[in-house]
């Protein structure tokens, strides 16, 4: 009788700690442990790696001008996502945009959860995708800049243009209900920073010189340490965007890594075949090109895929380069749009065909939900691309317009003969006794 009665406390025990027992198994430490990672790779991918990389790809007396960019969007953007930019992004709104609910991380406690993980982790590493997009942007209108106009752009472009992609394609908006397939930024990331970037640079026109005068770098080394360290981070911006140490994540880096190599090694062929020697800048410029393409395919496809994507990355944004800056002669400085833009459209757009599960070795994981067919796969992938990149270009060109009249876009002649190292912040990046 006792002992019975003290089986049956023990069992009602039990059940009154399931409430209890079942918050603590809500958050994955596997997953969340991954995402903390993956948030300090992307972080990575900016400063240093972007730093270093476009710093390298300036004139020396420049140097410090972009590293300085890059290093004030982050600490910028990173205050503007608490104070609001995060709630536009992902806060319950309409189709178009979040609400203000989670202004200033309203709700957002350390015991709020996305999915299985902190919403902490989720909102920290979805900030760092919020930093590089503004951050790729400097190479289009590098060495010409006022840096005060760079921070109102940034801080405006980030509000007006990022927010609400991000909302449309992740938050729960317009593209994300058609089901297109972005799984880390295609469309987020790279088109919206590479059309910005090609829009700055035609409204502010060429440096002084360019094209006749050569522009070329003035410290590889730098450029391919940047580079280096933006192929490691981007395992975190495309592995970690699987929001778990899965499968997902596994493949999703395989892939990255995969398109990257081809990329590079196309980029590299191209030039030897066409200038007779294969260069170091095209190389781990070929490399950009195969990671910035695989981004919004990269959850979606297989190794198979990875390599036609690498390989189409490398070729169609070889030319595109030429095309803008020797034909065109369009001086987006660090060539962000026939890189990073280019890049995002045709990963956006092959995504919807190798994401179909019945190509042989070249099938990737199935379509959106819904979609049962690859012409209505890419019907949505199209009307993607060509979405972010009319809202981006329009929206862009006003907020340019506008920080013209408040503090004036661009240096004056003699700043930017000088360097806007001296210019703008009375500092050298070189000082050789």
């Amino acid at each position: 009788m006792y002992k019975q009665s003290w089986f049956y406390l023990f069992i009602s025990s039990l059940f009154l700690a399931m409430p209890t027992l079942a918050f603590a198994e809500e958050m994955n430490a596997a997953n969340t442990a991954w995402i903390l990672t993956s948030t300090a790779l992307v972080l990575f991918m900016t400063i240093p790696g972007l730093s270093l990389f476009y710093a390298g790809l300036v004139r020396s007396k420049n140097v410090l001008s972009v590293l300085m960019q890059c290093f004030a969007i982050t600490g910028m953007v990173s205050v503007l996502w608490l104070i609001g930019v995060y709630s536009l992004a992902f806060d319950v709104g309409n189709d178009w945009i979040g609400g203000m609910g989670k202004a200033m991380f309203a709700g957002v406690g350390k015991d709020a959860m996305t999915g299985d993980i902190p919403e902490v982790s989720f909102s920290m590493f979805q900030m760092t995708f919020a930093i590089i997009t503004p951050a790729l942007i400097v190479g289009g209108f590098a060495e010409r800049m006022r840096f005060s106009a760079m921070l109102i752009f940034s801080a405006i472009w980030v509000v007006l243009v990022y927010a609400p992609v991000t909302h449309w394609v992740w938050g729960g908006g317009w593209l994300s209900k058609m089901g297109l397939l972005d799984f880390a930024g295609g469309t987020v990331v790279h088109i919206t920073a590479g059309v910005a970037a090609i829009v700055a640079a035609m409204w502010m026109g060429n440096r002084k010189g360019f094209p006749h005068t050569a522009m070329p770098p003035h410290n590889l080394t730098m450029t391919v340490t940047g580079a280096g360290m933006l192929w490691v981070g981007w395992f975190g911006f495309n592995g970690g965007s699987a929001l778990a140490a899965n499968a997902d994540a596994s493949m999703a880096m395989f892939v990255t890594h995969i398109s990257a190599a081809v990329g590079t090694m196309t980029w590299l062929f191209l030039e030897w075949i066409k200038y007779g020697k294969p260069s170091v800048l095209g190389a781990v410029t070929g490399m950009v090109a195969g990671l910035g393409s695989i981004t919004p395919a990269s959850g979606y496809v297989g190794p198979g895929g990875a390599l036609i994507i690498g390989f189409s990355a490398g070729l169609v944004c070889f030319f595109m380069t030429i095309l803008i800056k020797r034909k065109l002669k369009i001086d987006d400085s660090l060539d962000v749009f026939p890189v990073h833009g280019v890049g995002g459209i045709l990963g956006t757009l092959l995504a919807g065909v190798f994401a179909s599960t019945e190509l042989g070795v070249f099938s990737g994981m199935g379509f959106a939900d819904n979609i049962t067919s690859m012409g209505q796969q890419l019907w949505v992938q199209f009307v993607g691309v060509i979405a972010t990149f009319v809202y981006t270009a329009i929206v862009t060109v006003g907020i340019l317009k506008l920080v013209d009249m408040l503090v004036g876009l661009r240096v004056e002649h003699e700043e930017e003969v000088e360097g806007l190292d001296i210019s703008q912040h009375e500092e050298r990046g070189y000082d050789y006794l």
